[in-house]
């Protein structure tokens, strides 16, 4: 008996006992969906939170006012820094001389209500001062309208470019929102442009419910003197990043009269550390899918061993025959292996296939992509593969051994 042979008779075997082979398979394909599953999931949610966060370049940086006022570990409430205020950031910008393209913005507000006529939004919208530099470095798109003019940004017109979820709240559907106004803290803005929508994890984002003015035009808001006022630098060179960083700590630290040796009272953080940390919480979301398939497989394992194990009873008087016609032990181990194996591979490509639809839905539900993890599908093919020999092999070295006078009389 060959090769083929065996293969011949496994697939056999299998297709006899048609409702064995499906409860059998159905355990692997359980702990592969739960593998696939959960790591297309976290694919799929990456993906879509990396698109979203793609205008984050390698060569740009922040510099941003410090948190103040946290408590260490120890209980002890840190140091107290100022905000950057407006003054020192319009400073920074038109000094720092390094090859670059340098924007400010604020946040004014993030709870504001927008209204137009009878209408208007929740409490829950963002308002964000913006200079001319602001759309193009931070990646926002305008989907109709305009920019800001040079004017505009220069007097601080009330002029605005409003997000697509308060469009949604203040107009109709076919209405044209350009050049109609909007009040909001007693003042009438002008609409000159409609962002382009964010969307993305968890349904829409804080960018589509955000409203963008003049820079200037958000100063006046601030009433208390309270704003902080962030920089993004976008360098020309990325390879200079290190150097432009090192430039931007040591001039703002003269702006802010930071004294040598002295803490420095503000941060510089590259705009792509956020997505290091992403990298970071989804590879610990992959581990953790990763064991749980595992757990899964193993448990997957021991059932499929349990039943080849009943196989193995079932067909005694069948393995004797063989024996008696000649299948040498090899050929009788490798018959019950091949079973084992043809079985996790029909499980696995069942489980493969659930757990791409699975993980789909729950990352579409979630804001993310629809991503085909090829990667973790050949991976659990193989897995698989391994599964059926570790299931397999006790089963078959027991049937191997089997004494064929003592098969030939088992009833």
């Amino acid at each position: 008996m060959n090769f083929r042979e065996n293969v011949r008779e496994g697939i056999k075997s299998i297709k006899s006992n048609t409702l064995r082979t499906i409860l059998t398979g159905l355990i692997i394909a359980i702990g592969i969906t739960s593998l696939v599953g959960m790591l297309t999931a976290v694919d799929g949610i990456q993906s879509e939170i990396e698109a979203s966060m793609s205008g984050l370049g390698a060569n740009s940086f922040d510099v941003e006012s410090r948190t103040s006022g946290r408590r260490n570990m120890n209980g002890v409430r840190e140091k107290s820094y100022t905000p950057i205020k407006y003054d020192e950031a319009v400073r920074f910008k038109e000094d720092f001389n390094f090859p670059s393209t340098v924007t400010i913005y604020t946040r004014a507000s993030g709870s504001a209500e927008i209204k137009y006529e009878d209408k208007k939004t929740n409490p829950n919208t963002s308002i964000t001062g913006g200079d001319e530099n602001y759309f193009s470095i931070k990646d926002v798109k305008i989907e109709r309208g305009r920019n800001f003019s040079a004017l505009e940004i220069e007097f601080g017109n009330y002029v605005c470019i409003l997000g697509t979820e308060v469009v949604k709240a203040l107009f109709d559907k076919n209405e044209d929102p350009l050049n109609k106004t909007v009040k909001f803290y007693g003042n009438n803005y002008r609409v000159i442009g409609v962002l382009e929508e964010k969307g993305g994890f968890g349904g829409d984002t804080e960018e589509d419910r955000n409203i963008i003015i003049p820079l200037l035009n958000a100063k006046r808001l601030d009433r208390s003197g309270r704003m902080r006022y962030n920089i993004t630098v976008m360098i020309n060179e990325p390879e200079q990043i290190d150097y432009a960083m090192g430039e931007a700590t040591g001039y703002m630290r003269k702006i802010r009269g930071n004294k040598l040796g002295e803490e420095s009272s503000f941060e510089v953080v590259r705009s792509d550390s956020a997505t290091e940390a992403l990298d970071d919480m989804t590879n610990g979301l992959r581990i953790g899918g990763l064991v749980v398939g595992a757990v899964t497989l193993l448990g997957a394992a021991v059932g499929l061993m349990n039943i080849m194990m009943v196989s193995v009873t079932e067909r005694t008087r069948e393995i004797g025959i063989r024996k008696a016609l000649g299948a040498t032990p090899n050929r009788i181990r490798q018959q019950f292996l091949i079973e084992a194996i043809v079985i996790c591979q029909m499980g696995g490509i069942a489980g493969a296939l659930m757990g791409i639809g699975i993980g789909n839905i729950l990352a579409t539900a979630l804001g993310g992509a629809f991503v085909i993890p090829w990667l973790w599908i050949i991976v659990g093919l193989i897995v698989c593969v391994f599964v059926g020999l570790a299931s397999g092999v006790i089963p078959a070295n027991k049937a191997s051994k089997l004494d064929p006078i003592e098969a030939l009389r088992f009833e």
